[in-house]
């Protein structure tokens, strides 16, 4: 299984995994189970941190991409097909830019996307985004 993180799922596997449910921890640490982390997680980590919105514990944001590198979480990149094509998810059930382009890649991409953002569940009666 492919699974995409969300972005606070990413910075709680970094930093706090005892905030991710044991189902989920289980399913990370599973042998079948790809992990993998957007530029977009670290968009969105760059600039939530810079206005304060996110407080880093264990790691500085330039540290992240070298502790999500030491791990098994692999990365992609955002490509212009997946940007070009982003207006195709109606913004009716989820305005964050950050969270509906994650969708969009996990769906473009048939991953799976673990999150425990309630307004994404709507997308995933809708548009085919299949959660964890």
């Amino acid at each position: 299984m492919k699974i995409l993180v969300d972005t606070h799922c990413l910075l709680w596997i970094l930093n706090n995994p005892e905030r991710l449910s044991q189902a989920k921890r289980h399913l990370l640490g599973l042998d079948t189970t790809e992990v993998y982390a957007s530029s977009v997680n670290f968009w969105e980590i760059s600039l939530k941190s810079a206005i304060g919105k996110i407080k880093l514990k264990k790691y500085s944001v330039d540290e992240i991409i070298q502790n999500v590198n030491e791990s098994n979480i692999q990365l992609i990149n955002l490509t212009p097909e997946e940007a070009i094509s982003y207006h195709k998810l109606p913004v009716t059930e989820h305005k964050d830019p950050f969270d509906r382009m994650l969708i969009w890649q996990a769906i473009k991409n048939d991953f799976h996307f673990m999150t425990e953002d309630t307004l994404i569940k709507k997308y995933s009666e809708k548009y085919r985004v299949k959660l964890v």
